[in-house]
């Protein structure tokens, strides 16, 4: 039998999906020496690197500097994109095991978490990842509408996607001009005639997700004034215990100085007030007779121990009612369900073993299938989490290799894979066709001084790519 992972036998690998669990598993499996890769990844969309370009804020462009490391990967010979191929319609499963010896799915968490109180899908509530896709010029959701109109909105969550939105919805016109901000939003957040944002956490500042640097950002905007209350954010002895026993705490220190000087900030006359909330949960969205929002009913939390060495908050019956016509969710990400892989529905992951996917009923792996990034191992951490995680899951495809635990494609060579994959999606958009793209996207930005200026639907991408387009 030939031995798998050489020249004349090469590791033939599939990867669905292009953010960066897909573009660190890719990286890894090519840096190997002792092992010949080729690898092929599918992205439903035109463009890759996923959270990169649709998640990442516009107004933080060094983060998305990561993408250069992607692009040294994409520029390997044994690597190859098929962009605008979405799974499960332009290919499936079957397709896949017809060609490759393993494929790893790296398609993150879809969609949000929501409340599950009354009045969640009023006209104005929506789910900030939505916001965030439209903002940053998803093909999916620019046609969302947000109305701006409204003089307060609040924002559910006090993870760093929460403080990316309030942030934007913060910052002057000017200051997202210079940003690859898609060009339709830009003009509604020019016109935008909200001047308050309420950020609220159901937890302490302790236990508050986000960032010191990311908190620390939000008491430097040119056009906001940032406000806390000093109440909440005043340690119970629960909170203060668990400070003192934290690994990380110099760092937990260092965010509750950072707020305790926003609290004590005089107010400095800018037109935007952003204050950050603890301690509050909402439980009910008001609405007027149109359907519209136009309040939110928080309840007031204390911190009581969850019996597995954290905090949870408990209602204390206490409530409040917060007049906003604008409410952007941000509680979590989701992952769905993929065609013809198990699925763990509460927890949105495909069930797996360090990555090696496994049948949802006996438990054991499924040869040739593996996981990588969210939609393994829930939606946490930050981009930088997922290579670790990456090698995890490449390290468990490359001892499943000796051991046979492999597909047998019946058609493994490259030229093959192709074929069929164009037979199902003739409009293929190739890496050199995205190089094309990104170079024209900076091109329209040069003029204004912006890092690019996206092209934010499918047509339009593919109109640039042929050359019908500008």
């Amino acid at each position: 039998m030939t031995q798998l992972g050489t020249a004349g036998h090469p590791l033939r690998v599939a990867i669905v999906g292009s953010g960066p669990a897909g573009f660190f598993v890719a990286q890894h499996l090519l840096a190997r020496p002792d092992v010949v890769v080729t690898v092929d990844m599918f992205e439903r969309l035109p463009t890759p690197f996923g959270l990169v370009r649709f998640g990442v804020a516009p107004d933080h462009e060094e983060i998305k500097r990561v993408s250069r490391q992607f692009e040294k990967t994409a520029a390997k010979p044994a690597f190859r994109f098929f962009g605008n191929v979405d799974y499960g319609r332009h290919v499936a499963l079957e397709d896949l095991r017809r060609h490759y010896h393993q494929v790893c799915f790296t398609t993150g968490a879809q969609t949000d978490r929501r409340l599950g109180i009354p009045g969640e899908d009023a006209q104005g509530s929506h789910a900030a990842t939505e916001f965030v896709a439209w903002y940053n010029g998803h093909p999916q959701y620019r046609d969302r509408r947000f109305d701006l109109s409204a003089q307060r909105a609040a924002v559910i969550g006090v993870g760093n996607v929460a403080v990316d939105v309030a942030r934007i919805l913060c910052r002057t016109p000017e200051e997202l001009a210079t940003t690859d901000i898609a060009d339709y939003a830009l003009e509604a957040l020019r016109r935008s005639r909200v001047r308050e944002v309420v950020m609220v956490g159901r937890r302490g500042p302790v236990q508050a997700a986000f960032t010191n640097p990311e908190l620390k950002e939000l008491g430097e905007l040119a056009g906001a004034e940032v406000a806390v209350r000093a109440d909440e954010i005043a340690l119970d002895p629960l909170s203060r215990a668990g400070l003192e026993q934290a690994e990380d705490r110099r760092t937990l220190e260092r965010k509750l100085e950072i707020l305790r000087e926003f609290a004590h900030r005089p107010p400095s006359g800018k037109p935007r007030r952003l204050i950050l909330r603890f301690l509050a949960s909402p439980v009910e969205l008001k609405g007027d007779a149109s359907g519209r929002v136009t309040g939110l009913v928080l309840v007031r939390n204390r911190l009581v121990a969850d019996g597995k060495g954290g905090l949870k908050a408990e209602p204390t019956g206490e409530t409040e009612e917060l007049p906003v016509g604008l409410v952007l969710r941000s509680v979590g990400y989701h992952g769905i369900p993929l065609p013809g892989l198990p699925f763990d529905a509460q927890r949105g992951v495909v069930p797996n073993q360090h990555g090696r996917v496994v049948d949802g009923a006996t438990r054991q792996p499924v040869a040739g299938l593996y996981v990588a990034g969210w939609i393994k191992r829930g939606p946490t951490g930050v981009i930088g989490t997922n290579k670790p995680d990456a090698l995890e899951t490449v390290e468990a495809m490359l001892e499943d290799v000796p051991a046979g635990r492999v597909h047998q494609p019946a058609e493994p060579d490259a030229a093959s894979c192709e074929a069929d994959v164009r037979r199902g999606q003739p409009a293929v958009v190739s890496y050199a066709d995205w190089v094309k793209l990104d170079r024209l996207e900076r091109e329209r930005g040069k003029p204004a001084g912006r890092p690019r200026v996206k092209y934010t639907t499918v047509d339009e991408a593919l109109a640039a790519i042929r050359g019908d387009g500008s």
